[in-house]
C-alpha cells in the first residue's frame, strides 16, 4: 500500500488523564519513582514506562515524538528544543576526531556554519559537494567519512537531492544518509525512499503558526536511544529538549498540516508559473524548468505537491530590498526570514539566513545578490495577491 503520511498521523488517538480529546501536558522537570530500584533501573537505560527528568523525557515530548515518527515512517523520533538542537547532536552523535562529512554545498546557513567552523575544531572536516550530481558526491568520499548530509530541498537555492540515489551510494560505502527535510514536509518522505535519518525544524512548515521553536530527529529505535544515552548520548549531553508546553501545542498544530501543505504548495505553483511567464527568472521544484523537476515528481507524494518555497532573481540587492519593503507596506507578507507562516515570508538570503557562507562561496554555487526567498502563505485568493506583487514589481522596475 503506498506510504501515507498525514493518515498515519491521523491514526494516531491519545486521551488526556481525564478523558480529554487533546493529551495533557506534563508540567514536571522531575517524576517521582516507587522504589529506588526502579530509579536505579530507569539511569541504566530500562526507562519502559518511567520518566526520569525532562532533558531526557517527558509523555508531552512522546506523544509528539510518536507523531513524527508516524508522519515519516521511521522507527521512532525525538524532539528537540531548536532544528539546529536535532542538526548537531545528530552529527556529533555519528562523527568523532578524523571522521569525514560530505555535504551539500547549499544547505542553511547555521547548519554550513557548523559544518565549515565548528566541527574542524573537533577534526571532523566536511568536503562541500553539489549534492545534485551523484558522481561529485562519490568522489568526495573517502576512508574517513561516515556520513552525507543533504537537504531533500536545499536553502535557499531549492536544489532537489536525489536521495533514492542517495542512499543506494550510502549503502554502497556504508555510510549514513542524514536529510533534512525541512521544505518539504509530507511531500517528500525521505526515509521510504532509503534515508537513514530524517530532521526538521518544527519551527516552519510543521508548526506552521511562527510562535515557537522545535526541531525532530527521525531515525531507528537504536540511534535515538544512543542520542537519549545518558553515559554519552548527544541529545542528552548537549541539552537541547524541547519543552513540554512547546510540544503540546505543536503536536495541535501539526493535525492541520496536510491541509496547510496542500494549499501552500497550490500558491507557490501558481504564483511561480506567473513570474516565470512575466519573464522573472524563477525557481520552483513544480516548474518544468527546475533541473531536478522530474526527480522531485518521481520521489513525491503527488497530493501536496511541490512545497510553498521559491525564489526569483531581481537582479541585484537594492532592488530586492526595495520590492520586499514595498510588498510589506501593502500588507503582502513580511520581511522576514522562516518559512512556514499562514502569511507570505520574504528574505534576501545572501544577506541574511546564508550570510554564515563567504561571498565567494555564496558566488559558486549560483547565490545572487538579487535573489528574494519566498515562503508562500496560505493566501485565498492567490490571483489577487499575484496582481498586488506584480503591480509592486513594475513600481520599483523589476518588470
Amino acid at each position: 500500500m503506498k506510504f501515507k503520511p498525514a493518515n498515519n498521523i491521523q491514526d494516531l488517538q491519545y486521551f488526556g488523564e481525564f478523558g480529554g480529546v487533546n493529551p495533557s501536558i506534563s508540567d514536571s522537570s522531575t517524576y517521582t519513582f516507587l522504589s529506588a530500584k526502579t530509579m536505579f533501573d530507569t539511569f541504566e537505560g530500562n526507562t519502559d514506562g518511567c520518566y526520569l527528568y525532562s532533558r531526557h523525557s517527558s509523555p508531552s515530548n512522546l506523544y509528539l515524538s510518536e507523531a513524527l515518527a508516524a508522519m515519516e515512517g521511521t522507527e521512532t523520533a525525538n524532539v528537540s528544543a531548536t532544528g539546529m538542537g536535532a542538526i548537531t547532536p545528530t552529527i556529533l552523535q555519528i562523527c568523532e576526531a578524523g571522521d569525514h562529512i560530505v555535504s551539500s554545498r547549499t544547505i542553511y546557513g547555521g547548519t554550513y556554519a557548523f559544518l565549515k567552523n565548528f566541527t574542524p575544531r573537533m577534526d571532523i572536516e566536511t568536503s562541500f559537494v553539489d549534492i545534485t550530481k551523484i558522481s561529485v558526491v562519490e568522489a568526495a568520499i573517502t576512508p574517513k567519512t561516515k556520513m552525507i548530509y543533504c537537504e531533500t530541498v536545499s536553502n535557499p537555492l531549492l536544489e532537489v537531492a536525489d536521495i533514492k540515489a542517495l542512499s543506494i551510494l550510502a549503502k554502497k560505502y556504508n555510510l549514513q544518509l542524514v536529510v533534512d527535510n525541512t521544505f518539504s514536509p509530507l511531500s517528500i518522505s525521505p526515509a521510504q525512499l532509503g534515508a537513514d535519518i530524517v530532521i526538521h525544524s518544527l519551527t516552519k512548515f510543521i508548526n506552521g503558526s511562527s510562535d515557537t521553536m522545535g526541531g525532530v530527529i527521525c531515525a531507528t529505535t537504536d540511534f535515538i536511544n544512543s542520542q537519549k544515552s545518558v553515559i554519552d548520548g548527544a541529545s542528552m549531553l548537549l541539552g537541547a529538549s524541547m519543552d513540554s508546553m512547546r510540544a503540546s501545542s505543536i503536536l495541535k498544530n501539526l493535525r492541520t498540516l496536510h491541509i496547510r501543505v496542500k494549499q501552500h504548495s497550490k500558491n507557490a505553483n501558481y504564483l511561480a508559473k506567473k513570474f516565470e511567464a512575466d519573464g522573472l527568472k524563477t525557481v520552483y521544484p513544480g516548474l518544468k524548468s527546475h533541473p531536478s523537476h522530474e526527480v522531485f515528481k518521481s520521489m513525491m507524494n503527488e497530493e501536496y505537491g511541490f512545497g510553498g518555497m521559491l525564489t526569483i532573481d531581481t537582479g541585484s540587492l537594492e532592488k530586492a530590498n526595495a520590492l520586499m519593503e514595498l510588498m510589506q507596506e501593502r500588507n503582502l507578507g513580511y520581511l522576514a526570514v522562516s518559512l512556514g507562516f499562514y502569511k507570505t515570508l520574504f528574505s534576501a538570503p545572501g544577506t541574511s539566513t546564508s550570510s554564515e557562507i563567504p561571498l565567494e562561496d555564496q558566488k559558486e554555487m549560483g547565490l545572487t545578490d538579487g535573489l528574494i526567498r519566498f515562503s508562500i502563505g496560505l493566501d485565498n485568493d492567490i490571483e489577487r495577491t499575484y496582481q498586488m506583487m506584480n503591480a509592486c514589481m513594475k513600481e520599483i522596475g523589476i518588470l
